[in-house]
């Protein structure tokens, strides 16, 4: 009769120390969100203003609304991911709704007619930034590296610090691994000769939210001027399952200590962070408008909990063993996000519509963890190592026609990565219409991206890569009222 071997580990911690690049590009990126005016136009706003979320491009866009106003925006998002795992392929989709921006301005007139500054408002918009929710499936049959070289890179590195000790344990306990008294050094205990049949499921839950406080003026008739203080909160879960089978690996037999396993972990972060924008909109003529925008770094202040979990079919001979428990608290960390500077140009053809390009530069190699003592700077090495200087392209427009307008954009974004497959460029089509009521309007919104993206099971020993194709599909609901 099979034995079943089960191991669980629990650790509250405010730093796994499994910290890796990954963690850092979930917070250092953005994603096209907001309302369904600026998403219907792929984001171009950084010289218009007007729309709440243009307050997230440029803060001066504040100085451009003309009424108090209230706006309220629900999206839902589906996504599917398609992998590529040593020729095999798989398909998981994903659907979620969120209310996605909710905001309000107030704007105050000057009434001495003698002063050049002619208003002033004050707004606050919340965004959901970043929606988490996704899932991955990838499978496959690996021929060369087992889920034992995860942990032997762990027990033989030089860096034994407590999440390392953690997976050579759980990996000694599983009979994955042994140590060798004779050469000091830890060996796998999994069948030689590869084709190991693996699986790995990725579930992943939680938002980034962003609370702006935006302040904007107008000086004369053709500047504006505005600052944006940003409160930042996140909260992300990850759950990956991975699956390992030698039943029909190569020098396999029933008595070998390890048949098949199951390896789950659990990552909890949360945790909040600020940052500030500023941002400059010109009139050169009544026509055309030039923008310019500088985002600081976001600094994150985060804290993790992981749970670990892994069960072990053995052979018949092999002793059960009673779950184990414990708990192991870390120093806490910090993440540096890269600034962002904006150049907008719009060209407005009076009430027929108008045309906007934005150009979006960042310097992703700029990541950093924080402290930066000896263990993150090994990480803050490779991501100035990895990462790379990433522009972006947005341009929209609309056409209006009475009370409706219509309403199509087009994005484009480099890979922050130098070896631009990582994660790979983006590209994004966009559109919509609106209805406008007199007091309130109602604008729908459709929007498509698509990016491939290399992912792997581990951040080190099983390192080989799952290629992703993830496509995005956006529908976004915007209700504007004036107040």
């Amino acid at each position: 009769m099979k034995k079943y071997f089960l191991l669980l580990i629990t650790g509250l911690s405010l730093n796994s120390q499994g910290q890796e690049v990954a963690d850092a590009m979930r917070y250092a990126q953005d994603n096209l969100t907001g309302t369904a005016r600026f998403r219907a136009m792929s984001g171009a706003f950084g010289a218009l203003g007007g729309d709440f979320s243009s307050l997230n491009v440029n803060p001066a866009g504040g100085a451009i609304f003309l009424n108090n106003q209230l706006s309220i925006s629900l999206s839902n998002l589906s996504t599917k991911n398609n992998s590529v795992y040593f020729g095999s392929k798989a398909t998981e989709k994903d659907n979620s709704f969120d209310l996605n921006q909710l905001g309000a301005i107030w704007v105050f007139e000057n009434t001495n007619e003698e002063s050049n500054w002619k208003k002033f408002t004050v707004g606050v918009n919340y965004e959901n930034t970043n929606n988490f929710d996704n899932q991955v499936f990838s499978r496959g049959i690996n021929p060369n590296t087992s889920v034992s070289e995860y942990f032997l890179s762990y027990a033989n590195g030089n860096n034994m610090g407590d999440y390392a000790m953690d997976q050579t344990f759980i990996g000694t306990q599983g009979n994955l691994i042994t140590l060798n008294n004779a050469t000091n050094q830890y060996v796998s205990n999994t069948p030689d000769g590869g084709n190991y049949y693996q699986e790995n499921t990725m579930v992943s839950t939680g938002y980034n939210g962003k609370l702006s406080f935006n302040f904007a003026t107008q000086y004369k008739d053709r500047f504006y001027f505005g600052l944006n203080l940003n409160s930042h909160f996140t909260d992300y879960t990850k759950r990956t399952s991975f699956y390992e089978d030698y039943l029909d690996t190569p020098g396999s037999d029933p008595s070998d200590p390890v048949q098949e396993l199951r390896f789950d972990n659990e990552l909890y972060t949360y945790g909040n962070g600020f940052s500030f924008q500023l941002g400059a909109i010109a009139k050169i003529t009544n026509e055309l408008r030039l923008g310019v925008a500088y985002e600081s770094p976001t600094w994150y202040n985060l804290q993790d909990e992981t749970y670990q979990i892994m069960s072990v079919k053995t052979s018949s001979n092999q002793i059960f063993i009673e779950p184990y428990n414990y708990n192991v608290q870390y120093p806490n960390y910090r993440i540096q996000t890269p600034g962002k500077y904006t150049g907008s140009l719009a060209y407005v053809f009076g009430s027929l519509g108008l045309i906007s390009v934005d150009y979006t530069m960042k310097d992703y190699s700029n990541t950093k963890f924080r402290p930066n003592d000896s263990f993150f700077a090994t990480r803050n090495d490779q991501l100035e190592s990895l990462l790379d200087v990433s522009s972006e392209i947005r341009v929209g427009a609309e056409a209006r026609a009475k009370q409706w307008s219509f309403r199509g954009g087009y994005r484009f974004e480099q890979s922050p990565y130098k070896n631009g497959n990582t994660i790979g460029d983006l590209q994004g089509i966009s559109g919509g219409l609106g209805y406008n009521f007199g007091g309130a309007r109602i604008d729908a919104a459709y929007s498509y991206s698509k990016r491939d993206t290399q992912q792997a099971f581990f951040n080190q020993g099983l390192v080989d890569m799952t290629n992703i194709q993830s496509v995005n599909n956006n529908v976004t609901l915007t209700l504007l009222l004036e107040m």
